[in-house]
Protein backbone atom coordinates (compact mmCIF):
# COMPACT_ATOMS: atom_id res chain seq x y z
CA UNK A 1 0.00 0.00 0.00
CA UNK A 2 1.37 3.36 -1.06
CA UNK A 3 0.36 6.25 1.19
CA UNK A 4 -0.22 9.57 -0.55
CA UNK A 5 -1.25 12.83 1.10
CA UNK A 6 -2.95 15.84 -0.41
CA UNK A 7 -1.53 18.88 1.38
CA UNK A 8 -1.99 22.63 1.13
CA UNK A 9 -1.63 25.04 4.02
CA UNK A 10 -4.53 27.34 3.17
CA UNK A 11 -8.24 26.89 2.67
CA UNK A 12 -9.84 26.70 -0.77
CA UNK A 13 -6.81 25.23 -2.54
CA UNK A 14 -8.53 22.15 -3.98
CA UNK A 15 -7.33 19.45 -1.59
CA UNK A 16 -10.68 17.74 -1.10
CA UNK A 17 -11.69 18.18 -4.75
CA UNK A 18 -8.44 16.50 -5.75
CA UNK A 19 -8.85 13.62 -3.28
CA UNK A 20 -12.46 12.92 -4.29
CA UNK A 21 -11.87 12.94 -8.04
CA UNK A 22 -8.45 11.24 -7.92
CA UNK A 23 -9.71 8.46 -5.66
CA UNK A 24 -12.57 7.77 -8.07
CA UNK A 25 -10.16 7.65 -11.00
CA UNK A 26 -7.90 5.22 -9.15
CA UNK A 27 -10.82 3.01 -8.14
CA UNK A 28 -12.10 2.98 -11.72
CA UNK A 29 -8.62 1.91 -12.85
CA UNK A 30 -8.95 -1.20 -10.67
CA UNK A 31 -7.01 -0.16 -7.58
CA UNK A 32 -8.38 -0.81 -4.12
CA UNK A 33 -8.30 2.64 -2.56
CA UNK A 34 -8.57 3.77 1.05
CA UNK A 35 -9.27 7.47 1.52
CA UNK A 36 -8.70 9.06 4.90
CA UNK A 37 -10.44 12.27 5.94
CA UNK A 38 -7.78 14.05 7.98
CA UNK A 39 -9.66 17.36 8.21
CA UNK A 40 -12.02 18.02 11.15
CA UNK A 41 -14.25 19.94 8.72
CA UNK A 42 -15.00 16.47 7.27
CA UNK A 43 -15.91 17.67 3.78
CA UNK A 44 -14.41 14.54 2.23
CA UNK A 45 -16.64 12.38 4.42
CA UNK A 46 -19.67 14.37 3.28
CA UNK A 47 -18.73 14.38 -0.40
CA UNK A 48 -18.38 10.59 -0.38
CA UNK A 49 -21.91 10.28 1.01
CA UNK A 50 -21.04 9.09 4.50
CA UNK A 51 -22.75 10.39 7.62
CA UNK A 52 -20.98 9.61 10.87
CA UNK A 53 -23.42 8.00 13.31
CA UNK A 54 -23.19 8.44 17.10
CA UNK A 55 -20.45 6.26 18.61
CA UNK A 56 -19.24 5.26 15.14
CA UNK A 57 -15.43 4.88 14.92
CA UNK A 58 -13.68 7.59 12.92
CA UNK A 59 -10.11 8.68 12.31
CA UNK A 60 -9.92 9.99 15.87
CA UNK A 61 -10.35 6.50 17.29
CA UNK A 62 -7.78 5.15 14.80
CA UNK A 63 -5.21 7.77 15.84
CA UNK A 64 -5.77 7.08 19.54
CA UNK A 65 -5.68 3.30 18.91
CA UNK A 66 -8.99 2.82 20.68
CA UNK A 67 -10.26 0.67 17.77
CA UNK A 68 -8.67 -1.62 15.21
CA UNK A 69 -8.08 -0.03 11.81
CA UNK A 70 -10.65 -2.21 10.07
CA UNK A 71 -13.37 -1.12 12.49
CA UNK A 72 -13.13 2.47 11.21
CA UNK A 73 -13.17 1.64 7.48
CA UNK A 74 -16.44 1.96 5.57
CA UNK A 75 -17.34 0.99 2.03
CA UNK A 76 -18.58 3.81 -0.20
CA UNK A 77 -21.07 3.47 -3.03
CA UNK A 78 -18.14 3.39 -5.43
CA UNK A 79 -16.59 -0.04 -6.11
CA UNK A 80 -13.01 -0.39 -4.78
CA UNK A 81 -13.26 2.83 -2.75
CA UNK A 82 -13.24 2.80 1.07
CA UNK A 83 -13.28 5.59 3.65
CA UNK A 84 -12.01 6.37 7.13
CA UNK A 85 -14.29 9.30 8.00
CA UNK A 86 -13.84 12.20 10.36
CA UNK A 87 -15.99 14.70 12.19
CA UNK A 88 -15.22 17.76 14.30
CA UNK A 89 -14.18 15.45 17.13
CA UNK A 90 -10.91 14.95 15.26
CA UNK A 91 -9.71 18.18 16.86
CA UNK A 92 -9.33 16.12 20.03
CA UNK A 93 -6.45 14.28 18.38
CA UNK A 94 -4.26 17.38 18.61
CA UNK A 95 -3.46 17.03 22.30
CA UNK A 96 -2.99 13.27 22.02
CA UNK A 97 -0.48 13.68 19.18
CA UNK A 98 1.39 16.49 20.93
CA UNK A 99 1.88 14.45 24.10
CA UNK A 100 3.02 11.19 22.50
CA UNK A 101 6.48 12.57 21.82
CA UNK A 102 6.34 11.12 18.29
CA UNK A 103 3.16 12.63 16.87
CA UNK A 104 4.50 12.75 13.32
CA UNK A 105 4.97 8.96 13.38
CA UNK A 106 1.57 7.98 14.77
CA UNK A 107 -0.68 7.96 11.72
CA UNK A 108 1.69 5.92 9.59
CA UNK A 109 1.89 3.32 12.34
CA UNK A 110 -1.90 3.21 12.72
CA UNK A 111 -2.42 2.75 8.97
CA UNK A 112 0.16 -0.03 8.62
CA UNK A 113 -2.37 -2.89 9.12
CA UNK A 114 -3.87 -1.82 5.77
CA UNK A 115 -0.79 -3.15 3.98
CA UNK A 116 -1.83 -6.06 1.80
CA UNK A 117 -5.50 -5.03 1.77
CA UNK A 118 -5.32 -1.73 -0.11
CA UNK A 119 -3.20 -0.69 -3.07
CA UNK A 120 -3.30 3.02 -2.33
CA UNK A 121 -4.16 5.15 0.69
CA UNK A 122 -4.99 8.78 -0.08
CA UNK A 123 -5.20 11.24 2.84
CA UNK A 124 -6.95 14.62 2.82
CA UNK A 125 -5.17 17.01 5.18
CA UNK A 126 -6.37 20.05 7.14
CA UNK A 127 -5.32 23.51 5.92
CA UNK A 128 -3.39 24.34 9.10
CA UNK A 129 0.08 23.33 10.25
CA UNK A 130 -1.39 21.31 13.09
CA UNK A 131 -0.34 18.12 14.86
CA UNK A 132 -2.73 16.22 12.57
CA UNK A 133 -1.11 17.78 9.53
CA UNK A 134 2.36 16.83 10.78
CA UNK A 135 1.26 13.25 11.35
CA UNK A 136 -0.16 13.10 7.82
CA UNK A 137 3.14 14.34 6.38
CA UNK A 138 4.93 11.78 8.53
CA UNK A 139 2.73 8.97 7.21
CA UNK A 140 2.98 9.86 3.52
CA UNK A 141 5.43 8.46 1.01
CA UNK A 142 4.41 10.95 -1.66
CA UNK A 143 2.67 14.32 -1.34
CA UNK A 144 0.43 16.08 -3.83
CA UNK A 145 0.12 19.84 -3.38
CA UNK A 146 -2.87 21.47 -5.06
CA UNK A 147 -2.74 25.26 -4.93
CA UNK A 148 -4.88 27.96 -6.43
CA UNK A 149 -3.38 29.83 -9.37
CA UNK A 150 -3.33 33.05 -7.33
CA UNK A 151 -0.86 34.89 -5.12
CA UNK A 152 -2.56 33.32 -2.09
CA UNK A 153 -2.18 29.89 -3.66
CA UNK A 154 1.52 30.41 -4.30
CA UNK A 155 1.98 31.40 -0.66
CA UNK A 156 0.23 28.17 0.33
CA UNK A 157 2.64 26.19 -1.86
CA UNK A 158 5.66 27.80 -0.22
CA UNK A 159 4.34 27.12 3.30
CA UNK A 160 3.48 23.53 2.41
CA UNK A 161 6.97 22.88 1.07
CA UNK A 162 8.48 24.42 4.21
CA UNK A 163 6.37 22.11 6.41
CA UNK A 164 7.52 19.04 4.46
CA UNK A 165 11.19 20.06 4.53
CA UNK A 166 11.03 20.82 8.25
CA UNK A 167 9.82 17.30 9.10
CA UNK A 168 12.25 15.69 6.67
CA UNK A 169 15.14 17.59 8.26
CA UNK A 170 14.06 16.23 11.65
CA UNK A 171 13.90 12.68 10.29
CA UNK A 172 10.15 12.55 10.97
CA UNK A 173 9.14 12.17 7.33
CA UNK A 174 10.52 10.51 4.22
CA UNK A 175 7.87 11.98 1.92
CA UNK A 176 8.75 13.08 -1.58
CA UNK A 177 6.77 15.50 -3.72
CA UNK A 178 4.61 13.71 -6.28
CA UNK A 179 3.55 16.93 -7.95
CA UNK A 180 1.97 20.36 -7.69
CA UNK A 181 -1.47 20.89 -9.23
CA UNK A 182 -2.52 24.44 -10.09
CA UNK A 183 -6.15 24.82 -9.03
CA UNK A 184 -8.78 27.17 -10.45
CA UNK A 185 -6.60 28.03 -13.41
CA UNK A 186 -8.63 30.85 -14.96
CA UNK A 187 -9.20 31.19 -18.69
CA UNK A 188 -11.33 33.69 -20.58
CA UNK A 189 -12.34 31.93 -23.75
CA UNK A 190 -9.14 30.53 -25.25
CA UNK A 191 -6.90 32.84 -23.23
CA UNK A 192 -5.36 32.15 -19.84
CA UNK A 193 -5.53 35.12 -17.47
CA UNK A 194 -2.33 36.99 -16.70
CA UNK A 195 -2.54 36.11 -12.98
CA UNK A 196 -2.90 32.39 -13.63
CA UNK A 197 -0.08 32.41 -16.16
CA UNK A 198 2.35 34.32 -13.94
CA UNK A 199 1.55 32.32 -10.79
CA UNK A 200 1.93 28.97 -12.57
CA UNK A 201 5.27 30.19 -13.96
CA UNK A 202 6.32 31.01 -10.38
CA UNK A 203 5.28 27.50 -9.29
CA UNK A 204 7.55 26.04 -11.98
CA UNK A 205 10.44 28.16 -10.74
CA UNK A 206 9.80 27.01 -7.17
CA UNK A 207 9.62 23.23 -7.71
CA UNK A 208 10.84 22.65 -11.26
CA UNK A 209 9.00 22.28 -14.54
CA UNK A 210 8.48 18.52 -14.25
CA UNK A 211 6.80 18.78 -10.85
CA UNK A 212 3.99 21.10 -11.97
CA UNK A 213 1.18 18.94 -13.31
CA UNK A 214 -1.63 19.93 -15.70
CA UNK A 215 -3.90 22.44 -14.03
CA UNK A 216 -7.45 22.05 -12.80
CA UNK A 217 -9.34 24.70 -14.76
CA UNK A 218 -11.80 27.00 -13.04
CA UNK A 219 -15.18 25.36 -13.72
CA UNK A 220 -18.41 24.73 -11.87
CA UNK A 221 -18.39 21.24 -13.42
CA UNK A 222 -16.05 20.00 -10.69
CA UNK A 223 -18.50 21.01 -7.96
CA UNK A 224 -21.33 19.46 -9.94
CA UNK A 225 -19.43 16.19 -10.42
CA UNK A 226 -18.86 15.94 -6.67
CA UNK A 227 -22.37 16.95 -5.58
CA UNK A 228 -24.06 14.69 -8.13
CA UNK A 229 -21.67 11.75 -7.58
CA UNK A 230 -21.01 11.84 -11.32
CA UNK A 231 -17.88 11.63 -13.44
CA UNK A 232 -16.71 14.53 -15.54
CA UNK A 233 -17.27 12.37 -18.62
CA UNK A 234 -20.88 11.81 -17.57
CA UNK A 235 -21.28 15.59 -17.35
CA UNK A 236 -20.04 15.91 -20.91
CA UNK A 237 -16.64 17.44 -20.07
CA UNK A 238 -14.13 14.55 -20.24
CA UNK A 239 -11.29 16.95 -21.10
CA UNK A 240 -11.49 18.40 -17.57
CA UNK A 241 -10.45 14.98 -16.22
CA UNK A 242 -7.03 15.20 -17.89
CA UNK A 243 -5.16 16.36 -14.74
CA UNK A 244 -6.42 13.29 -12.89
CA UNK A 245 -5.50 10.97 -15.76
CA UNK A 246 -1.95 12.34 -15.56
CA UNK A 247 -1.91 11.94 -11.77
CA UNK A 248 -2.99 8.30 -12.04
CA UNK A 249 -0.15 7.61 -14.48
CA UNK A 250 2.34 9.30 -12.18
CA UNK A 251 1.10 7.23 -9.24
CA UNK A 252 1.36 4.08 -11.35
CA UNK A 253 5.01 4.89 -11.92
CA UNK A 254 5.71 4.58 -8.18
CA UNK A 255 7.53 1.33 -7.52
CA UNK A 256 5.48 -1.61 -6.21
CA UNK A 257 2.00 -0.37 -7.07
CA UNK A 258 0.19 -3.02 -9.05
CA UNK A 259 -3.39 -4.22 -9.38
Amino acid sequence: MKILACLSLAGGQGKTTTVVLLSKHLAAAGYTVLVVDGDPQSNLTTFLGHEVAPNEPTLLEVVKASVQLEDAIYATEIPNLYLIPSDDGLDNAQEYLSTTGMGAMVLGKRLSPGQGTFDICLIDSPPQRSQICKSIIGAAERIIIPCEATVKGFGSLVRSLEAIHELKDLGASAADLLGVIPFRDRWVGANQTQESRSVIAAMREEVGEAQVLPSIRESEKFKKAISQQATLAELGVPDLAYPFDVLVKRIESIEAIAV
